[in-house]
């Protein structure tokens, strides 16, 4: 499954004492970083969290960034009358040797440390909410970058496809390259004998002739002889159809790929490369050099989109 890195995830868990809310973002990576964006009080779910997304993220920088918002109705929680005598008892204690001590307001009294005991996260159970909106998240996640990357596999099937059609014309003008070749060596060789030796073609055999030609011509053959670089061309778009799905089952639910696609596509496309520039070098005619031009675009195009998959 072919899979970009970029994406979004979110999702929500409701508890009687609030709303947890988990968001997931991820880009572009070499490799797979996370970043998390946690409430001190759910800093202990960090691991378990890591734990789930490395099992299921091969690269990409992902952001984990969790929020909670208490209800209303626990914000209004009711005052614990005991801890209140306890507090004022305290504070007369103080005021014996303070006896400039202000009385506490009413909102610090609700949210002095130890008495808002009805909405204190519970470790267990916001734990347990955090992972479950993690992988509701996670599954949003890679749906997203399943279809990214499923955009990013048509694009570079479509370079392919011009890539085979410029082989297909490359092989097939070969012959005709060497047989325009063949005849401009004959016409410059009787205009250079006819120069030198006005009417020494007289004196020279057709059997000569024709083997110096087809001398020439098997050196020019050699010189430009190109079928081994489209050879590996070809072999290289199978390969690439190949990562790209062409053919290919569907990995198990929940099993990573086995290595990184867009890994493997990027040294496949620098292979690709090196062959269109050895087909440049050896280009007999223009159009050939053309070819080769054409073909390091679209490897290019298909290389920079390579390097947005997983």
């Amino acid at each position: 499954m072919i899979r970009s890195m970029t994406a979004f995830g979110n999702a929500k868990a409701d508890l009687e004492q609030g709303t947890l809310a988990l968001e997931l973002r991820s880009v572009n990576s070499r490799f797979l970083d996370l970043y998390f964006r946690l409430p001190d009080e759910l800093r202990h779910v960090e691991t378990p969290l890591r734990e789930l997304l490395t099992a299921q993220l091969a690269r990409g920088k992902v952001e984990i960034r969790v929020s909670f918002t208490r209800n209303a109705s626990a914000d209004m929680s009711r005052l614990d009358p005991a801890w209140l005598e306890t507090l004022s008892e305290q504070l007369q204690a103080a005021r014996r040797i303070l006896p400039d001590i202000a009385s506490p307001r009413l909102v610090e009294l609700f949210n002095w440390p130890g008495q808002r005991g009805n909405d204190a996260l519970d470790p267990q159970v916001w734990g347990a909410a955090c992972l479950q909106a993690a992988q509701q998240a996670l599954t949003q996640l890679q749906e997203g970058r399943e279809r990214e990357g499923q955009r990013l596999a048509a694009m570079m099937r479509e370079c392919a496809d011009g890539v085979g059609r410029i082989v297909e014309t490359v092989e097939s003008h070969l012959p005709q390259l060497l047989a325009e070749h063949r005849e401009k060596l004959a016409a410059k060789l009787r205009e250079s004998v006819e120069t030198a030796f006005p009417g020494g073609f007289n004196h020279i055999s057709g059997t000569e002739l024709s083997e110096r030609l087809a001398q020439e011509a098997n050196l020019f053959a050699l010189r430009i002889d190109v079928a081994e670089e489209l050879s590996r061309l070809r072999s290289h778009l199978e390969e690439l159809r190949h990562l790209l799905g062409d053919g290919g089952g569907k990995p198990a639910a929940g099993k990573k790929n086995a290595g990184s696609a867009g890994k493997r596509l990027d040294f496949l496309f620098q292979e690709m490369n090196r062959e269109a520039n050895t087909l440049g070098s050896k280009a007999g005619s223009m159009d050939v050099t053309r070819a080769a031009m054409d073909l390091k675009l679209l490897i290019e195009q298909m290389r920079e989109q390579a390097q947005n998959l997983e």
